[in-house]
C-alpha cells in the first residue's frame, strides 16, 4: 500500500469521524433545546427552621415567570419575604430574558399563601439577585448580590416597597478573590458578620464589622471554607434559633442548586469562628416534585404565631418546551 493511499484513507476516516460528532452533538443540542430550566417559588413549612416539607394547604409554586406581567421573565428565584403592617411582601429575582440580567421584583400576600406578582423595585446595569430585605433600628433595608460591579452594596428604602436607594458600599474591590456572591448579614451580640461567596475559589468569606456602614474587616477565621462546592456558598437567611446562630448553604456539588444544608454556627465573635454541620441531612433538596425536579438552592424561614415555621423555598425545574 502506498503512502498516497495510507494518507488518503487516514484523511477520509478522519473526515468520517469529524461528521460523525458533529451529527451526535446536533442531535444532543436538539433534545437539549426541547428543555428549558426553570425556577420558580414555593413554600415549605415544619416545626423547626430545618425540618420543612411542602404544606398540603398550599399549592407550589406560588411564584412562577408566567405571573410576571411587566417584562419577559425566564424564571424567579431567591426569595427572601419580610412583613410590614400586616401585608406580606416577598423579593426576589426576576431573570429579564431580554436583558439576560436579572433584576428585583416583588410580590404580595395577605395570607401568606395567595401571592400577587406587583413589579420591578430595583434594576441595575449589571446582574442582581439574592435581595436579603431586613429591618435595623426602623429602617428597612436590601442587601443584593451584584456580583459583577465587584461591590457588595447596601440599599435603602426610601419608600417601601418599590423605590430603593444605594445608601453604603459595605464591601469594594475584589481583585483577588474575584466578584462576591450571595452575601448574608445578621448582627449578633451588637457585631455585624456578613457571608460572602468568592467563586473564583468557592470559598466563603466572613466580614465583620462594629456598625451597619462602619469599617468592615475580614474575620480573622476567614474563610470559613475553601475550594468547597458542597458547603461554602450561602443559600438563605442566617438565622437566630434557641440561642444559636445558624447559616443556611447551597450545595453545587453534581450540578448547580441541589440542596440547602445548615450548618450551627457554635462560636462568633470579632476574633473566632466555629460552626457544625447540622446532622439529618439537607434541608430542602430537588427531585421529590415536579416543579423542583432538579433542585433547590435558597431557605428564607420565618418562625409563625402557632409556633410553626414556614420557609420561601426555590425549585428547578427542567422543563420541555412548548414553543
Amino acid at each position: 500500500m502506498t503512502a498516497l493511499l495510507i494518507l488518503a484513507i487516514t484523511a477520509a476516516a478522519i473526515a468520517i469521524t469529524i461528521h460523525i460528532r458533529r451529527r451526535q452533538k446536533k442531535l444532543r443540542n436538539r433534545k437539549i433545546r426541547r428543555y428549558r430550566d426553570i425556577w420558580t417559588i414555593g413554600i415549605y413549612s415544619g416545626p423547626t427552621p430545618f425540618k420543612l416539607a411542602p404544606p398540603q394547604s398550599i399549592k407550589n409554586p406560588i411564584l412562577t415567570p408566567e405571573q410576571v406581567t411587566n417584562i419577559k421573565a425566564r424564571f424567579v428565584a431567591d426569595p427572601f419575604m419580610f412583613t410590614n403592617e400586616g401585608v406580606h411582601y416577598l423579593f426576589l429575582e426576576v431573570l429579564n430574558d431580554e436583558r439576560n440580567k436579572g433584576e428585583i421584583g416583588y410580590a404580595t400576600s395577605p395570607d401568606m399563601s395567595t401571592w400577587t406578582y406587583k413589579g420591578i423595585v430595583l434594576k441595575e446595569r449589571f446582574h442582581l439577585s439574592y435581595p436579603y430585605v431586613f429591618e435595623y433600628n426602623g429602617e428597612l433595608y436590601m442587601l443584593p448580590e451584584g456580583a459583577k460591579s465587584r461591590k457588595v452594596t447596601l440599599y435603602k428604602a426610601e419608600r417601601f416597597p418599590d423605590i430603593w436607594k444605594k445608601h453604603a458600599t459595605l464591601l469594594g474591590s475584589f481583585s483577588k478573590k474575584g466578584p462576591l456572591g450571595d452575601p448574608s448579614i445578621i448582627l449578633h451580640n451588637s457585631h455585624w458578620y456578613l457571608f460572602t461567596y468568592a467563586g473564583k475559589t468557592k470559598s466563603l468569606h466572613l466580614y465583620t464589622s462594629p456598625e451597619l456602614t462602619g469599617h468592615w474587616r475580614e474575620h480573622p477565621a476567614s474563610p470559613i471554607r475553601t475550594d468547597d462546592t458542597s458547603f461554602a456558598r450561602p443559600g438563605g437567611r442566617v438565622i437566630a434559633y434557641k440561642g444559636n446562630i445558624y447559616r443556611y448553604a447551597q450545595d453545587g456539588h453534581g450540578g448547580y442548586g441541589k440542596r440547602v444544608w445548615a450548618f450551627r454556627i457554635t462560636t462568633l465573635t470579632p476574633t473566632d469562628y466555629r460552626e457544625e454541620l447540622l446532622g439529618g441531612g439537607p434541608v430542602i433538596e430537588g427531585g421529590h416534585e415536579e416543579w423542583s425536579n432538579c433542585g433547590m438552592h435558597t431557605v428564607d424561614p420565618h418562625l409563625m404565631p402557632d409556633g410553626t415555621w414556614l420557609a420561601f423555598v426555590d425549585g428547578l425545574e427542567n422543563r420541555e418546551k412548548t414553543a
